[in-house]
């Protein structure tokens, strides 16, 4: 039995079903280990077939694949000196797996299989996978190491069993996607579990979006005494290595790099880069396309789609009918001439009013409303995916998710396009976000320093200026107040009375909640967006479009 080892954590990026890209990448990985003389190299959760494939698991040939990949990596590690733990799906006993095996020398050596499957928020294991029985510890160069997998760490009992066979060190694979505070939510977990059983646990994540969810990595090390022994990056892939010595009281890192972590301001903007990012270049996209209307909202995505791509790939196009103030145009080429990015005008005056006057036998004498408004959001949407088909650039969508909660959006409108990076932000969160970006620019980030969104456009009373005048207040509540209802109702789960006790008039939170529940056919139409909370609209709630139920407490 050795009384030293060198592990490294491969924090990566996959991509969902991309087998054989997946397998190169783990390639890599271990050639680094490898060079970096390490004894055992751990890979993510599900690491070839990406985490979550949800129903590509339900295709024998997907399997088959998958499982082949892994035989392949396994015989990669002959002469290398290196044990793998490779997370994969596999068949044990007849039955589909979420499992690690172990390959050392050429061979698999063990495999071991996930015991907790989750059944919640945004992974639903148990329509795919059978539970294993309580793994047994595996013996890598005579150490006794236990290999719970992900959810298996939320119960106290998979380490403990764990830990009375004998397992000495605890290595946790991860597919953990982000939500505020979650890092300090992993680690507070990791601790308990510490305390409990001793003995210290290596923590890897991966990282990258893939589709709504966006994996932040952030892997650690700790020792039994809750002490971080190491700390990789956030948002970023990396491999990190950390040496570990056999003592008196166990296991302990003399060794280990720990990178700083993402403050709480940050990690959203971060969060939304890469989503962002990633949606569009695993989707075969190069450069992104938006309607920059002198709005907060669409300066924000501007500024987050030029961090993620540079300026060169961003196309902003101001659409100006009657009602666009000067202010709104100028705000929005002083937006694009900060970020250095195309700027085009197109008019959508003309086709309006002829879509008005070819409507005026249908429309007869009735009077102006959200009809004759909505037709200028329609032909503004029709514009940006025309120059999405021809110049082959993704469009994106730029709704907040107070919009989206109360259904203040077009349908086939302004929510035309691919993907939101705004989606889980409500209105008020958005103006933070951009008063931060404007102070700082986050490691990684392409866009320019300094103050890129004018504070014009920070300071100005939103508006969709689709009539004289018009501001978002004139329907709805001020953001603050709508914003806080918003995050009791549908974050906190909250019923009207308990939102009414919490100083809100009931007559706006009945309102609110009517309109929240009538908007849900639109958001079930809407582009996919970043996931930033347990309750993101479409991932993380999700409601019936006809829904009868209204709450009456407090009545």
């Amino acid at each position: 039995m050795t009384d030293r080892l060198r592990i490294a954590m491969a924090q990566l990026n996959p991509k969902v079903g991309a087998l054989r890209a997946n397998l190169e990448l783990a390639r890599g990985a271990l050639d680094d280990a490898v060079a970096a003389r390490t004894d055992l190299l751990m890979l993510s959760e599900l690491f070839l077939t990406g985490y979550f494939p949800e129903d590509l698991l339900f295709k024998p040939q997907f399997i088959t694949d998958a499982i082949a990949a892994a035989h392949d990596l396994a015989a990669a590690t002959r002469d290398t000196g290196v044990t793998l733990v490779l997370p994969t799906v596999w068949y044990e006993h007849g039955a589909l797996r979420n499992a690690v095996v172990v390959a050392e020398n050429g061979e698999i050596v063990a495999t071991r299989l996930k015991r907790e499957l989750p059944n919640d928020d945004v992974f639903y294991e148990r329509r795919y996978f059978i539970p294993g029985p309580l793994p047994e510890p595996v013996t890598v160069k005579g150490v006794p190491i236990g290999i719970p997998i992900c959810e298996d760490i939320w119960h106290p009992w998979v380490c403990a069993h764990l830990v009375r066979k004998g397992a000495e060190i605890l290595l946790c694979p991860n597919g953990s996607p982000y939500w505020r505070n979650k890092q300090h939510i992993r680690k507070d977990l990791v601790r308990a579990r510490l305390a409990e059983d001793g003995v210290p646990m290596l923590y890897l994540n991966q990282v990258g979006g893939q589709d709504e969810l966006v994996f932040d990595g952030a892997s650690f090390a700790m020792e039994p005494d809750g002490r971080l022994v190491a700390q990789g990056k956030s948002f970023e892939t990396d491999f990190i290595v950390s040496d570990w010595a056999l003592t008196e009281d166990g296991w302990r890192c003399v060794e280990g790099r720990v990178e700083e972590r993402t403050s709480i301001d940050e990690t959203p903007w971060r969060a939304c880069v890469l989503g962002l990012r990633d949606y569009v270049h695993k989707s075969g996209f190069r450069q992104v396309v938006l309607g920059l209307s002198g709005g907060i909202d669409s300066a924000v995505v501007a500024a987050m789609a030029v961090d993620a791509f540079g300026p060169d790939n961003v196309h902003a196009i101001m659409l100006p009918y009657r009602y666009t103030s000067q202010a709104s145009r100028t705000d929005a080429e002083d937006c694009a001439e900060r970020l250095g990015i195309r700027y085009d005008v197109v008019s959508i005056g003309e086709p309006v009013d002829a879509a008005l006057h070819e409507l005026t036998p249908i429309f007869g004498n009735r009077p102006l409303d959200i009809a004759e408004e909505n037709i200028q959001s329609r032909m503004r949407g029709l514009v940006l995916m025309a120059v999405s088909n021809k110049l082959g650039s993704m469009l994106l969508t730029t709704g907040n998710k107070s919009e989206m909660a109360v259904g203040y959006a077009t349908i086939y409108g302004d929510m035309n396009g691919g993907f939101n990076p705004l989606k889980d932000l409500l209105k008020m969160q958005v103006y933070h976000l951009a008063r931060w970006r404007n102070a700082n620019k986050p490691d990684g980030c392409l866009g320019p320093s300094g103050e890129i969104i004018p504070i014009s456009i920070i300071d100005k009373a939103p508006s969709a200026e689709l009539r004289p005048d018009q501001t978002d207040q004139d329907s709805l509540p001020p953001y603050p107040v709508l914003d806080a209802v918003l995050e009791a109702m549908v974050e906190q789960e909250l019923s009207v009375a308990e939102i009414v006790a919490k100083g809100h008039d009931r007559a706006l939170v009945k309102h609110i909640e009517k309109l929240v529940n009538i908007a849900e056919y639109k958001r079930r139409q809407s582009a996919p967006g970043v996931k930033l909370t347990p309750k993101a609209f479409g991932i993380g709630r999700k409601y019936p479009i006809t829904n009868g139920y209204r709450d009456e407490s407090g009545s």
